[in-house]
Formats: C-alpha cells, sequence, structure tokens
C-alpha cells in the first residue's frame, strides 16, 4: 500500500469524519481517479506523438490513450479521427502514488512555485491542474526532451461540493495557494 493511501486511510477519514460530522465512514469524500491529459494539436511532426507518448508513460506509469479529434475544423485544418493528444486513467494504488509523487517530489521543483491556484475546481468536487511543462517530474530525461510539452491533472473526487474536495485534498497535502 502507498504512503499516501495509508495516509488516506489513517488520518483524512478520522479527520473529515470529525469535521463534516459524518455518520458513516462512506459519507467520507475519497479521490476516485486521477486523469492525465496532453494535447499535442496538429502542426507537431510524428515524432512528437511517440515522444509525448514515452513521456506519458514514464509519467503515469501505465501507457496512455490517443485521443482523436470527433470534427471537421476547417481553420485549424483539423479532420475527425486525426489524432490530437494522449491521456491516462489512474486509479487505486497507482493512482497514490501518482499523488504523492506529484505533490513531493514535481510540484516542489516547479520555479517560484506558491502553492496551486484554489480556482480550479469545477463546482461538483474535481480539480484541474495545468502543468506548463513536463520536466518538473523526475521521470522525465531532460537531454531526450525535444519538444515543449504540457499537460492536464484533474482529479476526480467524490465530494458533493467544493469545499468538501478542497479540505480532501489539502488533507491529503496538495499545497494550495494561499
Amino acid at each position: 500500500m502507498s504512503d499516501m493511501k495509508k495516509k488516506y486511510n489513517e488520518e483524512v477519514v478520522p479527520a473529515l469524519t470529525k469535521s463534516q460530522g459524518y455518520t458513516n465512514v462512506m459519507q467520507v469524500p475519497k479521490l476516485k481517479k486521477i486523469v492525465i491529459s496532453m494535447g499535442i494539436g496538429t502542426k507537431m511532426e510524428k515524432d512528437a506523438f511517440t515522444e509525448a507518448k514515452n513521456i506519458l508513460t514514464a509519467i503515469a506509469g501505465q501507457l496512455p490513450v490517443v485521443t482523436k479529434a470527433r470534427k471537421n475544423v476547417a481553420n485549424f485544418k483539423l479532420r475527425a479521427g486525426m489524432p490530437v493528444g494522449l491521456m491516462v486513467t489512474l486509479r487505486g494504488n497507482i493512482m497514490y502514488e501518482f499523488l504523492d509523487r506529484l505533490v513531493h517530489n514535481a510540484l516542489p521543483r516547479v520555479r517560484d512555485f506558491r502553492g496551486v491556484p484554489k480556482k480550479g475546481f469545477d463546482h461538483v468536487g474535481n480539480y484541474n491542474l495545468g502543468m506548463p511543462d513536463v520536466s518538473v517530474f523526475t521521470e522525465v530525461d531532460l537531454d531526450k526532451l525535444k519538444y515543449p510539452l504540457g499537460l492536464n491533472i484533474t482529479m476526480v473526487t467524490s465530494a458533493k461540493t467544493d469545499a468538501e474536495a478542497r479540505e480532501l485534498l489539502s488533507l491529503l497535502e496538495v499545497p494550495f495557494a494561499r
């Protein structure tokens, strides 16, 4: 069991039960999944896709799925079915291990880091975080990085409100800005 999952079971659940007044353990919000997505676009060369796929595989620990365009957009020279990005859905122990690496390794390496923004919530308890550069992850080899790549991290929780989700994530050591 990862350290973050152990922390959730031993510290977060009792703290949330006490602060929110839950009567049942099943009422306590939990992290359902983490979705990591990376938009590549259509202007990049073909080797950018393979590089992005290798980087996302190294960061997430599992193979990403290629996302394709749904519609034709003439202004972007985009046709339905063209590959435009990659995404990985993490659940279970892999999700908690990724969250642990994100919070303790990657976010402290961000230049001038003052915490993640509080405005990333979507009013139903999910949190979105954009990372403009993948080089903050220790799994990425900086010498092999040819293209500037960023990614979006979505943390899907079972919380009903943003306040519950914010409290859950802050107890899981996600450093929010003040």
